[in-house]
């Protein structure tokens, strides 16, 4: 039987748990799969291993928002304006500005 697209991105953060891409993949599988809680703890493990990985801002902002959790979406797109600032990148502080706008 093969293995599912989520399983085999387990299998890879877990043989390389510093792998920014596939954790980040992981992430999105989760969310994808409607997992929300699980796909922000892999975007809150991936900013503690890159923090400047600045789209793990924006999605992960986007499942604290489906979990309900304002407050700590707010934070988490504050968090990656501050970041993508920093790194020059305006196209995805943009993106986070606006999303922040609409959150309120």
């Amino acid at each position: 039987m093969a293995e599912s697209r989520l399983e085999i991105l387990k299998n890879l953060v877990a043989q390389n748990p510093g792998d920014s891409f596939a954790r980040y993949g992981l992430a999105m599988a989760c969310a994808g799969a409607g997992d929300h809680a699980q796909a922000v703890e892999h975007y809150q493990k991936l900013l503690e291993i890159n923090p400047k990985y600045v789209a793990a801002y924006f999605h992960g902002g986007q499942a604290l928002e489906k979990l309900g959790k304002l407050d700590e979406a707010r934070e988490f797109y504050r968090r990656g304006i501050q970041v993508s600032a920093e790194i020059g990148d305006q196209h995805t502080r943009s993106e986070l500005e606006a999303v922040l706008d609409l959150l309120g």
